[in-house]
């Protein structure tokens, strides 16, 4: 109502128009004087603004895809107190809210008639460090040039993307590239490390199964007919399409998708908390696992 009255006071007038809203004259002229001269707000309206700035610099340095509880909680990281209420509430006072994810469409076609490897994993997507266990899956972007595809592997451990790739085609090479990217950056020691994916024709392809080997990863295949055969991969992807794609289309190339996938990657990694393990990013859940195995080795 404060806003109408500033709008539309210089055509008709506080008065009259405080006669037909259920707010008194007064009470409009007080919250002037308060907006005006900070120092006449009361403490919770003092507070309330200070948290205000903070809660748009967090939804903004995110992406604007933090919705009340992640920026709740980062601003609890960063030593902001605030109740998680007092964050929903001034949240929906300035009209910030965080992204919505929605019905994910299947890519991957099964390749039924194609020898694959047992399902190792059996849905339980947790692994004691990392380079235990990958998980690997690709979705599409539509563009106005057509589809793009990118592929990601994800380390269960923490959850991070440790290699990705964006093509035009949904070949069995794009998957493998994402591969390498991953295997030269975490360089696994061989016959320690399980890969998991879905039983799309990519993933069983001989060039693939081939790498796997080469490398001495032990491959797995999720079960035909199971929903939830590689679901961590499938919630990342998803989290992907409603924190950078949707948000940021529509989209005119496949530069720019790889483009917002590449920053998106380095957010997701660094920055962006994951309440699966424990409110903090990726990186920072990888770096506290090796304080912890560096910390017995120099008390020894």
């Amino acid at each position: 109502m404060i806003a109408f009255i500033d709008e539309h006071r210089e055509a008709y007038g506080v008065e009259p128009i405080c006669r037909v809203l259920p707010i008194a004259p007064s009470t409009y002229h007080a919250h002037v004087a308060r907006r005006a001269d900070p120092t006449k707000c009361s403490l919770r309206g003092w507070r309330d603004g200070m948290l205000i700035e903070q809660i748009r610099r967090v939804h903004e340095a995110n992406f604007g895809v933090y919705g009340a509880r992640k920026v709740w909680r980062q601003l609890g990281r960063e030593g902001v107190t605030a109740a998680r209420c007092t964050v929903e509430r001034l949240m929906r006072r300035i009209g910030l809210q965080g992204v919505v994810r929605g019905k994910e469409v299947r890519t991957t076609i099964a390749g039924k008639a194609t020898p694959c490897p047992a399902d190792k994993v059996n849905r339980q997507f947790r692994a004691p460090q990392p380079n235990v266990l990958w998980v690997s899956d690709f979705t599409y972007v539509a563009t106005w040039q057509g589809f793009v595809y990118a592929a990601f592997v994800i380390d269960v451990f923490a959850r991070r993307i440790i290699g990705w790739r964006v093509s035009r085609t949904a070949h069995a090479g794009f998957v493998l590239d994402a591969l390498e990217q991953a295997l030269h950056d975490r360089r696994p020691a061989k016959g320690n490390l399980t890969h998991h994916s879905d039983r799309g024709g990519q993933y069983l392809s001989i060039r693939y199964a081939e790498r796997l080997l080469e490398a001495g990863i032990e491959p797995s295949v999720g079960s035909v007919g199971d929903s939830y055969d590689n679901a961590l991969a499938e919630t990342v992807i998803g989290l992907f399409k409603a924190e950078v794609i949707r948000r940021r289309g529509p989209w005119r190339t496949m530069e720019a998708v790889e483009f917002a996938t590449l920053e998106g990657v380095d957010w997701f990694n660094i920055h962006r908390l994951l309440e699966s393990i424990g409110n903090i990013p990726p990186a920072e859940a990888e770096a506290r696992y090796y304080a912890q195995m560096e910390t017995p080795a120099l008390a020894a």
